[in-house]
């Protein structure tokens, strides 16, 4: 704990400065503004040689330790009853958007020659929430943070969540600007976005700008999605598992690595708050604390994560990342086009 008080506390610092950036500045939320303060902090004169040193312990732990928190905070928000209000039909599009996205994506990183963990990360990121995923799937890869393989996992982490950061971002202004070309109405519209777009907070910001109605199927749309994220963290899980036993069978597996629990036991918390928000017995002052936790240990997170970005070595395979990441955006934002014409 003493080796990790100087970084949480400037884990800290970027979360207050985060804060204070999207108070001054709405249109940047403040996961972005974490993320790109992170990544700031780690290349500044003086700053950096902290973060490098004295820093780096409690920098790792927020990145890692804050985000299962704030992952298992995020069942809150999640009813079975809503989702499954939606209908079956609805949840076997989301179903399918997920899958698409998941397997396109990972198949498009490879053919762009991306190597590590970056194309699973991105994939998952693109499929179920953005950052929150990929922090759940690193948590378990198991990646050891003392060898050259895990740090090269974690800058391979920061990367992939500020590229989803950015491209969710950048959804809030892209995707209004296409619903009338589209021809969709609002229902339509909030479906779409609920399907294609990250984080939950990008969703809700991209659909209230067609009012409640499309605001409503957004959320609910956007929450089958998350709810998905147990499940495909489970089959990464095994998906390991399996190479570590035969680690000549494709050469992905490393000395170095631990093996990860099939269920991590952050997976299993967030599916113990999905139940206990099913039962309607939670007050609305317990969930609206616990939402506002969440975004807060989300943010230091990420700025925790940002911290481990090399910009070098990220300029590298810059462009072949940012393909990867417009590549994702089309492949999501198509099928999810697609499954809401066919369910509406």
């Amino acid at each position: 704990m003493r080796r990790a008080l100087p970084g949480l506390a400037l884990a800290a610092l970027g979360l207050g400065v985060s804060e204070a950036v999207h108070g001054l500045l709405p249109a940047v939320p403040t996961l972005t503004a974490a993320v790109v303060l992170g990544v700031a902090a780690a290349h500044l004169p003086g700053v950096r040689t902290f973060v490098r040193g004295r820093g780096q312990a409690g920098l790792s732990a927020a990145g890692k330790r804050l985000m299962r928190l704030g992952i298992v905070l995020l069942g809150l928000k999640l009813s079975l009853g809503d989702v499954l209000g939606l209908g079956w039909s609805t949840v076997a599009m989301v179903v399918a958007v997920v899958l698409a996205t998941f397997f396109g994506t990972r198949w498009l990183g490879r053919r762009l020659g991306l190597s590590g963990d970056q194309p699973l990360l991105v994939a998952t990121g693109y499929a179920i929430c953005g950052a929150s995923a990929i922090g759940a799937v690193s948590g378990a890869l198991g990646r050891d943070e003392d060898t050259e393989e895990g740090r090269r996992h974690a800058s391979d982490v920061a990367a992939s969540v500020a590229l989803v950061t950015l491209c969710g971002t950048l959804a809030i202004a892209v995707l209004p600007l296409l619903r009338a070309p589209l021809g969709l109405d609002a229902l339509q519209f909030g479906r779409w976005v609920g399907a294609g777009v990250h984080d939950v907070g990008q969703v809700v910001a991209t659909a209230q700008t067609s009012g409640p109605e499309a605001l409503g199927e957004a959320v609910m749309v956007k929450l089958i999605r998350v709810v998905l994220l147990a499940p495909l963290v489970a089959g990464v899980s095994l998906a390991r598992r399996r190479r570590a036993r035969s680690p000549e069978a494709d050469g992905t597996a490393h000395a170095g690595d631990r093996q990860p629990a099939l269920v991590p036991l952050f997976v299993l918390g967030f599916l113990a708050m999905i139940g206990a928000r099913s039962t309607g017995q939670l007050p609305a002052g317990v969930l609206d604390a616990a939402d506002t936790a969440q975004g807060l240990l989300l943010a230091a997170a990420l700025f925790g994560l940002g911290s481990a970005v090399h910009l070098p070595t990220l300029a590298r395979s810059g462009g072949r990342t940012a393909a990867l990441g417009l590549g994702s955006w089309i492949i999501i934002a198509s099928v999810s086009y697609l499954g809401v014409w066919l369910t509406t």
